[in-house]
């Protein structure tokens, strides 16, 4: 950064849980000045134009649509644009924001434009990727895997509906109609979820995985499966140790973990790493069959945290400024 003058950051969308929690990270930060609109202003388009422009970085935690229309109102050629939406992920002259792949980091450092993932395909990413760089797994693999959500990542209204519910007496329903739904709940069941298409993309893939989210009844934080067959699980773990390192011994925010399951009695929780900013990436199996696993917060690697991230890239702070995360661990 040039000089002691404080960087403009701009957050169109910031009464949304993305937006919210991107706030609550710049809070302290004593390098930045954090422009929202206030309610009245936050859709008209005037104010919103003033503000993108006038901006150093925008955050846009915005529907598809509605970041579409905010990256056509940016004319000043020194606003960088990190959008957390779907619309720009595989889009021409977008950077992908996931600075752990192999060349990413220095190409966001120079981006203008910048595509945060989405939180699914950020646990995909992290697996897959490096292990099709090494050819571990060919392009043309067709993979399954299945992911395990916190309810904050289905926005306002879902929280509302799980907090009511987990309000509710036993046996008495809440917010839905019929018997209560507390239980995890799968969905995109047509194959058809919105990551797909940046799953593939980006870790080079021939076809897209057939992919199975599933929302639990925590707030936050996430836990993504990949399975593989006759893929020798030691090989794995050497990739992941080499691309990434091992969480204790210098890591970055996104680190392999050797055996988390055994600091947990046997189980692997998906909401071990709410509330934090980093990643953790491991890998089981027996010789025949292999099981891939990353576990991170939704609102934090897989949002908010990934945001503030690329934005602290581009302006040259420390990668890991206003993040919370264990680095020592």
């Amino acid at each position: 950064m040039e000089g002691h003058l404080k960087k403009r950051v701009f957050i169109d969308g910031s009464a949304g849980t993305t937006g919210l929690r991107i706030r609550e990270r710049l809070g302290g930060r004593s390098d930045l000045e954090t422009v929202v609109l206030p309610d009245e202003l936050r859709k008209d388009v005037s104010a919103r134009r003033d503000a993108l422009n006038a901006a150093d970085v925008a955050f846009l935690c915005l529907p598809d649509a509605a970041a579409v229309e905010a990256v056509s109102l940016v004319e000043n050629p020194e606003t960088v644009v990190i959008d957390t939406s779907t619309a720009h992920r595989t889009a021409e002259g977008w950077e992908y924001g996931f600075p752990e792949l192999a060349g990413r980091r220095e190409r966001i450092a120079k981006a203008k434009r910048i595509a945060n993932p989405g939180c699914h395909a950020s646990g995909f990413i992290a697996l897959v990727e490096p292990l099709v760089r090494s050819g571990l797994i060919p392009a043309d693999a067709k993979l399954s895997a299945f992911s395990l959500t916190g309810y904050s990542g289905g926005g306002k209204k879902m929280i509302a509906q799980y907090e009511e519910e987990l309000r509710a007496p036993s046996g008495v329903s809440g917010a839905f109609s019929g018997p209560l739904f507390l239980g995890g709940r799968q969905y995109a069941l047509g194959q058809a979820h919105k990551h797909l298409p940046e799953m593939a993309a980006i870790c080079g893939l021939a076809h897209a995985p057939c992919f199975s989210p599933v929302v639990v009844p925590h707030l936050s934080g996430m836990e993504v499966t990949v399975f593989l067959h006759g893929v020798d699980v030691d090989a794995v773990r050497n990739c992941y140790r080499e691309y990434y390192g091992t969480r204790g011994d210098g890591s970055g925010i996104v680190a392999f973990v050797a055996d988390p399951e055994a600091a947990e009695g046997g189980f692997l929780s998906s909401a071990a790493l709410t509330g934090r900013d980093d990643m953790e990436v491991s890998a089981y199996g027996n010789g025949e069959r292999t099981v891939l696993v990353s576990r991170f917060d939704n609102l934090g690697k897989g949002a908010s945290g990934a945001a503030i991230q690329n934005m602290n890239i581009v302006l040259g702070c420390a990668e890991d400024e206003g993040l919370v995360w264990r680095s020592g661990e």
